[in-house]
This record gives structure tokens, C-alpha cells and sequence, in this order.
């Protein structure tokens, strides 16, 4: 057997394992965890200096060896090391010593040394993620901002509802991917547990401390039962249902503004770099870019299905089929979730709003039929139910006249007021008030509403928001750096080592 890595197993792997399983998962996690791998080596060399298993210049040695193992390297020893990165990362380096270190990798396993690996990837990754959101929110805050003051239809049950500002509704896109980023890091410290120490599945012979292999490694605790460590792979579930989750919101915000870019609506225009042609049709100009976007949030979805699908049915213990199968795409739904918030940001940033066709879309619904409503109410005594009756009535009644918001009709208003025993006498100055579109928002009153001053205010609170939590993700991400740099230290590497 190539490289005399077990007695119980005396021949190589097949080619067809290795072609179709075993180079694949090695070439990945060469590409994804071998950075972890490394920091983890280092930990448990630490800790082999702390029981007084090595000596302090064994243990530098191992430090300075570990720190020189690349891709490249262990590419170099994959076929002696049966295609398996912790044994090639284990034999670049006991090939390399001068002097043989009997006891390093004794008492250890693959199994928590892969799940602590894929945790730390994992947290990275979150925090890139939540790097990109923030971005994102970003653009969307300042086009909010922009905006606050251009009047646009909102929309409920696909029909034309209430007069809203195009400022609002980014500003509500912003808050969602705030709270988004609120959700991750909370997943994030979820999953914030040390798997390390666990061994195969039961612990481990040698008296570890749990405790500080976590502190070395940056986590903020240590996983408290070895079997939850190497079987569960929960977090590989969890944040892919962040990712999917936040997919999910951006598509639907994703389909307004591809109905908004369309021809009929021309409410939103984006520059040529982000445009589309039509090979046939040259009056066209497409907006394939949100297309994709959307189509890209499809995927992220399926990725947590399929970590889920993955793991479910199998038994409660370390196995190939959870720890790599499942999570096999795991990677590549955080590439997916990079290139959506990048895209997405590209689109924020460079979309132009035609205040003209936005207005005059305003103008041509009955938006003021609700105010009308109130204002019978309130200030002439009509019954909420009967207001909305001749409400109703009078924009049926201009609708089948082919008349406008701003044809006004007053006699109209005052005959379905009197068919409910209502007088109105100043029916000319109530519609003129209630379909006057620009007077919409300033009469809303209540905190959150569309109201300029309150979307204003909305904004200025995320922007407080957002500083918390991207003081909170690099506290996170502080952590971590800081840790590494002392497992360094404890081994006597770098300029400032102890």
C-alpha cells in the first residue's frame, strides 16, 4: 500500500474511487478548509507543549513546517496520502522534519479535525456574507434617501393601492437585509461551538483542554458533547437557510423591479453596462442582469434542501454521507450568495428612476379614494361602511365616465351622499384635497408610514443599525485573527512570539 497508512487496510484506493470521490473531495478542500486545517494542526501542537508531550522547539518546528504547507504541496502527496487532506497535510510535514516527532497526531481523529475545519469555514464565510449585505443596504439606503420625495404607486394584490415613494420601498429593502445580517450573526454564534477534542466520536484518552483549543481557534466556546461535535453538521443546514432565506427576499424584490423596468410600466431605466439586446428585435433594450439575479435566489434555496435531503434519514453518528455528501454545495451557495449581493448592488447602484412615468402613473389612479373615505367620516359624520359605499360609488361612477382623478365631479359625490341621507357641501374642496396626489404622503401621519419625514427618519435609524452590526461582525472576525496570532505565539512564531 502507497505510503504505509494503515495495517488494516493493505491496498490503494481504486482509480474509479479516486477519479470520481476521493480527488474531488481533496482538490475541494484544498481549494475551501486547508487554511483551517492548518490553524487546527497548530492548536493541537500547542497543546501537545502544554501536557509536555514535545518540547518548545519540536513544537516551533512543527509550527514553522505547518506554516509552509500550501496547496501545492499537498497536491504533490496526494496519491501517497490515499487522496486525503489531513493525511497529506500530516505526511508534508513529517517528511520534512529533521528529527521525527513520535507523538505528534497520537490520540487524534479526522472526524472532529473535518467538522472543527468546516465550523471555521463556515464563520468566515457568514462574515463575508454579512460584508456584502451591508454594501448592499448601502446602495439601498442612499437611493432611499434620494428618493424619499418621488411619488410612485404602490401596489397590493397586483393592483394599483395607495400612492407610496420610491424611497420608501428601498428603504423597506434596506431594513430587510439589516435584519438579515441580524439573523446571521445570530447563526453565526449559534454555530460558534469547537468541535475540537471530540476525537472520532466519544472523546479522546489524553486530558485536552476543550476550553482552549477553542480560545486558540477563535471560537467562543467548546462544543459540550463529543457526539453533537463530529455527528450533528447542523450549522451546514442552518446558514444555508439564512441564504435561503435572504434568496427568497430578494427574488420578490427582484420581480418588482423587473415589472417595473418592463415596457409598460418604464418606471425604472438602468445604464447600457447592465443592459441587454434583443438580436432580432432592435427596438429593445432587456434587463437580463435581474433576470439572473432572480434565477441565482432559486439556487440558494435548493442548496439548504439540499444539506436537508443530505442528512436526513441517516444515523446519528460521523458519517461520509452528512459531513461531505450533504455539504457538498455548501461552498458554492455562499459563491452564489456573493455574486446575487454584488449584483444586486451593481443594479442599485446604477438605476435611474423616471420620476415622470412614476408620477404620471399616480395621476391616473383613483389613489385618493381612501382619504375620500376618511374624510366623510371624520369630518361629515358618514358611517366608516357607508364612506366607503359612496367612496366606492364615485370612483365607479368617474371610471365609467372615462373620467381622471383630476376631472372632478362634485355633483356626483353629493347625489350618492344624499341617496344615504348625507349632506355634503363642500364636495368641490374634499375631492380636490383627496385626489391630489402630492399632498398623499405629507398626510400621512403614523411612524413608519410613507410620510418623507418618517421614511427619513426610518433611514436614519438603520444607518444606526447597520453601525452596530458591523461593529458586532468585527468583533466577531477580531476574535479569530487574534486567536490565530496567539496560537502562533504559543509556539513560538513571529516577531512578538513568547
Amino acid at each position: 500500500m502507497t505510503g504505509r497508512l494503515s495495517g488494516r487496510v493493505t491496498e490503494d484506493p481504486s482509480a474509479l474511487v479516486r477519479e470520481l470521490v476521493l480527488d474531488p473531495q481533496f482538490r475541494y478542500e484544498a481549494r475551501t478548509l486547508l487554511p483551517w486545517y492548518l490553524a487546527i494542526e497548530k492548536s493541537l501542537v500547542a497543546e501537545y507543549l502544554r501536557m509536555g508531550l514535545i518540547g518548545a522547539g519540536q513544537a516551533r518546528t512543527l509550527g514553522r513546517l505547518l506554516d509552509d504547507v500550501t496547496p501545492e504541496v499537498i497536491e504533490r502527496g496526494r496519491q501517497q496520502s490515499l487522496s486525503d487532506i489531513a493525511l497529506a497535510v500530516e505526511r508534508s510535514v513529517t517528511e520534512r522534519l529533521e528529527e521525527p516527532v513520535p507523538v505528534w497526531h497520537a490520540d487524534r481523529s479526522r472526524n472532529d479535525l473535518q467538522a472543527c475545519a468546516q465550523v471555521m469555514f463556515a464563520k468566515q464565510r457568514l462574515q463575508e456574507v454579512a460584508a456584502g449585505l451591508h454594501v448592499l443596504a448601502g446602495a439601498a439606503q442612499r437611493l432611499a434617501e434620494r428618493s424619499a420625495d418621488v411619488l410612485m404607486p404602490g401596489y397590493t394584490h397586483f393592483q394599483s393601492a395607495q400612492v407610496i415613494s420610491a424611497g420608501f420601498y428601498f428603504a423597506a429593502l434596506s431594513d430587510r437585509l439589516l435584519r438579515r445580517s441580524r439573523r446571521m450573526l445570530q447563526a453565526h454564534d449559534l454555530i460558534d461551538a469547537c468541535p475540537l477534542g471530540a476525537g472520532a466520536m466519544s472523546g479522546q484518552e489524553l486530558p485536552w483542554d476543550r476550553d482552549r483549543l477553542a480560545a486558540l481557534l477563535g471560537f467562543e466556546r467548546a462544543e459540550p458533547l463529543a457526539l453533537n461535535a463530529v455527528a450533528s453538521r447542523e450549522w451546514a443546514a442552518e446558514v444555508t437557510s439564512e441564504l435561503g432565506l435572504l434568496g427568497g427576499t430578494l427574488s420578490r424584490f427582484c420581480t418588482d423591479l423587473l415589472m417595473w423596468a418592463g415596457s409598460e410600466h418604464g418606471f425604472i431605466d438602468l445604464p447600457d453596462a447592465l443592459s441587454g439586446i434583443s438580436a432580432a428585435m432592435p427596438q429593445k433594450k432587456n434587463f437580463p442582469i435581474l433576470e439572473r439575479i432572480r434565477g441565482k435566489t432559486a439556487h440558494l434555496a435548493a442548496f439548504h434542501i439540499d444539506v436537508v435531503l443530505g442528512q436526513r434519514n441517516t444515523p446519528y453518528s460521523n458519517l461520509v454521507e452528512v459531513s461531505k455528501e450533504a455539504g457538498a454545495h455548501v461552498a458554492e451557495a455562499f459563491d452564489t450568495c456573493h455574486d446575487v449581493l454584488r449584483l444586486l448592488t451593481a443594479v442599485l447602484e446604477g438605476l435611474v428612476l423616471r420620476e415622470d412615468r412614476l408620477l404620471g402613473a399616480c395621476e391616473k389612479e383613483y389613489f385618493g379614494g381612501f382619504t375620500l373615505a376618511n374624510q366623510l367620516t371624520l369630518h361629515h359624520g358618514v358611517a366608516w361602511r357607508t364612506a366607503q359605499v359612496i367612496a366606492g360609488g364615485y370612483v365607479l361612477a368617474g371610471v365609467r365616465a372615462g373620467r381622471t382623478p383630476k376631472d372632478s365631479a362634485p355633483q356626483v359625490l353629493r347625489d350618492l351622499a344624499a341617496e344615504h341621507g348625507h349632506v355634503i357641501e363642500d364636495a368641490d374642496a374634499l375631492l380636490a384635497d383627496a385626489f391630489d396626489v402630492r399632498r398623499a404622503l405629507p398626510r400621512m401621519r403614523s411612524s413608519g408610514s410613507a410620510n418623507p419625514d418618517h421614511v427619513r427618519a426610518a433611514l436614519a435609524g438603520q444607518e444606526q443599525d447597520e453601525k452596530g452590526l458591523a461593529d458586532a461582525w468585527e468583533r466577531r472576525a477580531a476574535v479569530v485573527r487574534q486567536a490565530l496570532d496567539g496560537t502562533d505565539r504559543a509556539l513560538g512564531l513571529g516577531a512578538d512570539a513568547e
